[in-house]
């Protein structure tokens, strides 16, 4: 290739190396307080062992549960939805390159030939002959000099759209993760739930078998009987609920899974599950930052900030290039024959003189960014709440669980001393039947409480941007 036009490319990519017309780029403030909120619900909301870069622990550490971390595991693998964001992340980094490789030139080659005989008559020195004609063009089609920046700003608003899908793709993985997580847990709590209901059938079963036999002597009257069949029915009736509640929480793990889940991986009870590690959120509000979903924002807002600069630079002249080299050679019966070298070169300008539509574009990307702005605001403010919501949940629910198991204690002492009280004829059923209600009642609501508090560490867990 001709030196000058080495050269000419070369100064051209020196040229176009990096100037751009987009604003500079500063991050806003984070529209929160600094500090995890404080008072009676956050009693433990700002420990002083905690550095202020504290983050969650790795999964496979937070996790212990070995059942669970294969359950998790194979969600991984398998989960659609996952694999959906995968392979958006995957498009938007394909769009990407498409994007930036036109900061390039394209290069275009052909080649031709001919080879034809000449017969005597025509060859001119009266012998027939052998033509052989060959060529080749090397060529720059349409390539436009990016002067003022124009497409690498394009290119920049396609790599932070790509890495906002990619921040995307794991804030699917972390809800995948904890969904995973707190459907194990409901499972253990469910079937759980299901041995207290079947217990407690047994129980409301031998008590009415009891009354039935006292009934036969005359000892009680008949509406003892019908109070301890209403009991025996609603035991019934929560031995088919919560049967229905297991199985519909087996189907919703299976398709978190992606795949029918074995059975050796499923809970046996909420109380033989393993405790989860307890994490702290540090004693800044900065952490969030670290967060995929406010990465995400960021990067659209990034993405929006390098589209002004593309919109301002439509505003200037376009130049556009088209280069293209041929040479050829020519061979008479057998004797090679150096041919023709051709250059041509064409540069375009396109000069906008006023176009109303190129500066309403700059208008709608200006509006973009602080649309892009307040977005990204929302989403720091959004999980600001997420994260004190958790706090307040783990500063309060062991409160919760002490007085409730205190409460199940006290149930189950009023229910054997009325039991024993009508066992003797003292009193009636009606107290047994209402101590029995109550009992049952709080100990359900245990059940949710210890639930609440396994499922409130995930939650803590994933709002604090845990790894996936």
């Amino acid at each position: 290739m001709n030196r000058n036009v080495l050269a000419l490319l070369a100064g051209m990519f020196i040229v176009t190396g990096g100037c751009t017309l987009a604003p500079e780029y500063s991050r806003p403030e984070a529209p929160v307080p600094a500090d995890w909120p404080s008072g009676a619900a956050y009693p433990d909301a700002r420990p002083t062992a905690s550095p202020p870069e504290a983050a969650p622990p790795e999964r496979q550490e937070f996790f212990s549960d070995e059942r669970l971390r294969r359950l998790i595991d194979m969600a991984l693998q398998n989960n659609r939805d996952l694999r959906l964001a995968a392979f958006n992340a995957e498009r938007a980094r394909a769009l990407y390159g498409i994007q930036r490789a036109e900061l390039f030139p394209v290069v275009n080659a052909t080649g031709t030939g001919s080879r034809q005989r000449v017969p005597a008559d025509l060859s001119g020195g009266g012998k027939p002959m052998i033509v052989e004609q060959y060529g080749a063009d090397l060529g720059l089609s349409a390539w436009e000099i990016d002067f003022f920046g124009r497409i690498r700003s394009l290119a920049d608003r396609a790599l932070e759209e790509y890495l906002a899908t990619e921040q995307a793709r794991r804030s699917v993985q972390i809800l995948l993760v904890s969904e995973v997580a707190n459907a194990y847990l409901t499972l253990a709590a469910d079937r759980e739930t299901l041995t207290l209901a079947r217990t407690t059938l047994e129980s409301q079963q031998a008590a009415y078998d009891l009354v039935k036999r006292r009934l036969d002597r005359g000892l009680v009257p008949e509406l003892d009987l019908h109070r301890a069949q209403t009991q025996v029915d609603a035991a019934r009736g929560d031995l088919a609920r919560f049967t229905q509640f297991v199985a519909q929480d087996e189907n919703a793990l299976n398709l978190l899974a992606g795949s029918p889940v074995p059975a050796d991986l499923l809970p046996a009870e909420l109380g033989g599950a393993r405790p989860l590690k307890e994490i702290s959120p540090g004693i800044s509000s900065e952490v969030l930052l670290r967060r995929p979903d406010i990465l995400q924002a960021e990067a659209l807002l990034k993405a929006a900030n390098a589209n002004i600069g593309a919109a301002r630079a439509a505003l200037f002249p376009r130049i556009s290039l088209t280069t293209s080299i041929g040479t050829g050679s020519v061979e008479l019966s057998g004797l090679f024959q150096p041919g023709s070298r051709t250059w041509n070169f064409a540069p375009q300008i396109v000069m906008p003189i006023f176009d109303p539509r190129a500066w309403s574009a700059l208008r709608v990307t200006e509006v973009d960014k602080h649309a892009a702005i307040a977005q990204y605001e929302k989403a720091i403010q959004t999980a600001f709440r997420e994260v004190a919501d958790a706090l307040a949940v783990r500063g309060t629910v062991d409160q919760q669980i002490a007085a409730q198991e205190s409460l199940v204690h006290a149930a189950a002492e009023t229910y054997r001393l009325s039991d024993a009280r009508y066992s003797k004829g003292i009193d009636s059923y009606l107290p047994v039947l209402d101590a029995q209600q109550f009992l049952y009642a709080a100990q359900q609501r245990l059940v949710a409480l210890r639930l609440g508090r396994l499922a409130n560490q995930v939650r803590l867990y994933a709002v604090l941007g845990g790894e996936g």
